[in-house]
């Protein structure tokens, strides 16, 4: 199996929690910022040396409030690789509709060659249009004009990424995007198709893509891109899990193993005692939602009347798992041997966290969990059950 860490980038924040201000009245300094980019090193280097293979971070604009201060991943990435010497470094993800996507493919195969082909490429597109409408491309909402033309553009861009990555010359010719124009010389002669320079170390470039509706699952599979999976209900996670290797034999004729092609991400908080744990959790779980909430109204309107989901609630739905080592270890065991998980990935670090206990967390993972959740581990839990 192989394990993964994933961060947002947020900003030391003691007063998390439902006591705190509003999301969206936080302000913070350019200080609080470079902190976060030190605690980002700090946490690759240490994961690399517990045996994480992955780590990643999420791009996100705007965020003077302090949740996600990285706009720029590709950029994080290639300097994280330099101050480390295995692990691998990944976005979830790269918002490709706030780019140029001839540019985003210059940058991230110039940071994947300068890295020894240490980079991973997810890609998405966007979820607040504060972030992506400035650049043209607007968030949209449950099939209204705007989704739409956003996920056009996106796939057109995904379309064009892997063609200039993929080919010594490529070309594109689309609805939003005409590459090259019509009528382009260079010296006197006609330019009919462009060359990407460079192009990636690693050949070929999987797609990570976080999956939240069956538009988007399909659209994974038919592109054979790897699903990721996150705060997905427990109730709901086999399904879509083993919907995505249905459709991938019925667009591809491929019949992938129970975990192929697939990532799992949870967010997880170990403590000594189950109190304590939701203790310390408690404050980042709630900030988060405070966070997310009008957009989590916003795609189920249904919620609109009732307060953001507490801890509880989110332990029972299984997007949140909290407690000591057994209990995490032992929820993640039935949860790998059910969906036959290859891929794992965990979300240690919540608004409130300092980097003390951002450490711990990894430690504590690294310690008590990550051994059983080996293939021979759960092979052997298997045949004793």
């Amino acid at each position: 199996m192989k394990f993964g860490t994933f961060f947002f980038g947020t900003v030391d924040m003691p007063d998390a929690g439902v006591g705190g201000p509003r999301a969206e009245h936080r302000r913070y300094t350019q200080a609080d910022y470079r902190r976060v980019y030190r605690d980002l090193t700090v946490y690759a280097q240490h994961a690399e040396k517990l045996g994480f293979d992955s780590m990643w971070t999420a791009e996100h604009h705007f965020q003077h409030h302090g949740f996600e201060v990285v706009p720029n991943v590709v950029l994080l990435n290639a300097v994280l690789a330099e101050r480390t010497t295995r692990m691998r470094f990944g976005s979830l993800v790269h918002v490709l509709t706030s780019w140029h996507p001839v540019r985003f493919a210059e940058d991230y195969a110039l940071a994947d060659v300068l890295s020894g082909g240490r980079l991973l490429c997810g890609l998405g597109r966007g979820t607040e249009p504060k972030e992506s409408n400035p650049f043209g491309v607007n968030v949209g909402w449950a099939g209204d004009p705007d989704d739409v033309h956003n996920r056009e553009v996106f796939e057109e861009q995904v379309a064009i990424f892997k063609a200039a990555i993929g080919m010594e010359e490529f070309s594109f010719h689309g609805k939003h995007y005409d590459l090259p124009p019509n009528g382009l010389e260079f010296r006197d002669a006609p330019v009919t198709r462009l060359s990407l320079v460079p192009r990636p170390l690693t050949d070929p470039v999987r797609i990570y893509q976080a999956v939240r509706s069956d538009d988007t699952l399909t659209y994974a599979a038919r592109q054979r891109h790897v699903a990721v999976f996150w705060q997905t209900p427990r109730d709901r996670l086999a399904q879509v899990w083993n919907r995505y290797a249905e459709l991938v034999k019925e667009f591809h004729g491929v019949r992938l193993r129970p975990g192929e092609d697939r990532m799992l991400v949870v967010n997880t908080h170990i403590g000594d005692s189950l109190e304590e744990a939701k203790r310390v959790a408690r404050p980042g779980h709630d900030e988060l939602r405070k966070l997310i909430w009008p957009n989590t109204v916003r795609s189920n309107p249904a919620l609109a009347n009732r307060p953001p989901f507490s801890l509880e609630e989110s332990m029972e739905q299984g997007s949140y798992l909290v407690g000591t080592s057994s209990a995490v270890r032992d929820e993640l065991v039935a949860m790998c041997e059910q969906l036959g998980v290859e891929y794992l990935t965990i979300f240690p670090h919540y608004p409130g966290m300092t980097q003390r206990d951002t450490l711990d967390q990894l430690d504590r993972f690294c310690r008590d969990i990550m051994p059983v959740l080996s293939g021979e581990a759960l092979g052997e839990l298997s045949r004793s059950a």
